[in-house]
This record gives C-alpha cells, sequence and structure tokens, in this order.
C-alpha cells in the first residue's frame, strides 16, 4: 500500500481533531502547543482516549488538554528517571573500573582472556575506540601527550567516557564471573543474573529518556529478571507484568537506594502522581496497593 498523506498545516490539525470528536477547549492555546509539540509526537497520548482505533474517533471526554497533560507527565516522569539512571550509571562505572583493575590490572578492558564471546568484545573495543578518538576532554588530551603505549588510557580514564550501554555490554560480555558478583553485592543484589537484566533495561530506558520519547503507558522490549527476595527492602508483591515500566521503576528504586540511602525518588514520584490525578498508574503497570509495597514507602 502506497503512502499518499499529505501534509496538515497546524489549523487543520484542529479542524481534523475536532471533526473526529476530540474536545478543545481553547484553540487558540493548542495552536501553540502543536507549534511546539509536533502533531504525532502527541498523537501517542491522545490514542488512550480513541474509541476508534480505525477511523481515530474518540471517546465522548476526550480532550486535547488532557492529552496535552498527559504529554507534562511523561516529561517530567522521563526527567525524573533520567537523573535516578544517571546516579546508578556514575556509581557502576566506578564499581567497574575498582573491581575489575584490581583484578586484572589497569587495561582489563583489552583481555580478551575475560571475555566469553569474541564478536561482542570486538564489537565493545570498537565502541571503546570510537569513544576516546571524538573525546575532547583535557584528561584524555593530556594522556596522549604523555603516553603512547598502550594504545588507550586505563580503564579508570577510558570508562569515563563510555555510554551505559556499552559498559552494560562490557559487563555482560565479562566471564570473570567472581568480579562481577562483587559488583552487583556493592548495589545489594544477591541474584547475580537479575542484576545483569537491570543494567540491560536501564540502559535502554536511558534512551528513551535521552531521546525524549514516551516511557509512560510503553511496552518495553527489554524486561527485567523480579527476584522473589533481596537483602534489602524489596517487594513483597513480584507479580508486576515485567514489560511496564513499574517493574524497572523497581529496580531502579533499589540500585538507588543501595547507593544513596536517603534519596527523594519514591516521594518525589508520589508528588508528581497526585499533581497529575488524570493520570492512571495501572498504564505504566503498576500493581494495586502499590505504595503500600515496602520498596515504596
Amino acid at each position: 500500500m502506497k503512502y499518499n498523506k499529505q501534509p496538515l498545516d497546524i489549523p487543520a490539525q484542529i479542524a481534523m481533531l475536532k471533526g473526529r470528536g476530540l474536545v478543545i477547549a481553547d484553540e487558540q492555546a493548542a495552536k501553540k502547543t502543536l507549534n511546539k509539540i509536533s502533531y504525532f509526537r502527541l498523537a501517542a497520548y491522545l490514542r488512550p482516549m480513541e474509541a476508534d482505533k480505525n477511523t481515530h474517533q474518540y471517546k465522548p471526554d476526550a480532550s486535547f488538554e488532557n492529552a496535552v497533560s498527559l504529554y507534562e507527565f511523561d516529561a517530567e516522569l522521563r526527567e525524573m528517571v533520567f537523573r535516578a539512571i544517571g546516579k546508578i550509571e556514575i556509581a557502576l562505572r566506578t564499581k567497574m573500573i575498582h573491581h575489575f583493575s584490581l583484578a586484572y590490572n589497569a587495561f582489563w578492558f583489552l583481555k580478551m582472556s575475560i571475555c566469553k564471546d569474541e564478536h561482542l568484545f570486538l564489537e565493545n573495543l570498537s565502541s571503546i575506540d570510537r569513544e576516546i578518538h571524538r573525546s575532547k576532554e583535557d584528561f584524555i588530551k593530556q594522556h596522549y601527550k604523555k603516553y603512547t603505549k598502550p594504545a588507550y588510557p586505563p580503564a579508570w580514564k577510558t570508562l569515563e567516557l563510555l555510554s551505559l550501554g556499552t559498559l552494560t555490554k562490557i559487563f555482560t560480555n565479562s566471564s570473570a564471573t567472581k568480579t562481577k558478583k562483587a559488583i552487583a553485592l556493592d548495589f545489594d543484589c544477591t541474584v547475580f543474573k537479575a542484576f545483569e537484566s537491570w543494567l540491560a533495561c536501564m540502559a535502554s530506558l536511558r534512551n528513551y529518556c535521552a531521546h525524549h520519547a514516551r516511557i509512560w503507558n510503553r511496552n518495553y522490549p527489554v524486561t527485567p529478571d523480579i527476584p522473589v527476595n533481596l537483602p534489602q527492602t524489596w517487594l513483597t508483591n513480584t507479580k508486576a507484568p515485567f514489560n511496564k515500566l513499574y517493574a524497572q521503576l523497581c529496580c531502579i528504586v533499589y540500585l538507588l537506594n543501595s547507593i544513596e540511602p536517603k534519596n527523594t525518588f519514591t516521594a518525589d514520584l508520589k508528588v508528581l502522581l497526585s499533581k497529575y490525578p488524570t493520570v492512571d498508574p495501572a498504564a505504566m503497570g503498576f500493581v494495586k496497593d502499590w505504595q503500600n509495597e515496602p520498596l515504596w514507602r
């Protein structure tokens, strides 16, 4: 089927939405909104209000303003999640540098002998090479002014340049199980395989946040393992849908609590949800009575 839809200017977009039954209380405000948030981006927040997914007719109580409110909630939630993951990322980087360097020397990331898969090792090395050569950091420039060998700076310099995605891939591909378990234990995580899945989820979720993608009401292809028991405050109900945001938020809260016990993430999330009372937490996979879970109290 050939795509033949033509572009619409903003007045035509508003007329189309109204023609489908969407209530728009303030058309001038709607025009301003569509001038800074594209219709296609906002459509993800309009879609749940459709009564008919084929004709795109809206439910009687559907309004443009509700969609904008959902969008604003999602934007604030993304910022919260992005900050939290950033703290965990810095801690992970620090712990990887410390544990692996003490166990395998300053250039452990160049050792194929402690990797599971040669192809993934070479892919990770390519990512490392790319990040180093495009870096404008002073400490990298100063390193190469003084040293010519090895080809890369030591781990405590090199790993500071890497993305969470690359760090996670290096960690996962490592065969140094004892060292990896020590790092997981630093995060109070005794279920090693679950910890690896949490890192993969955070790397993926961080990318959604960094690219301003919707994290509300999304089905996630990368899902975390949810252990029944963990040594620190955890969940009593571990039957939450794994492919929704709530499961990932639980993992983030647990890891954040391990490195920053006095963090305010849970309190901030509750405040955010109270600020947007029309947002249904169930759309993000939140279980019934989630606020009474030990992890969220």
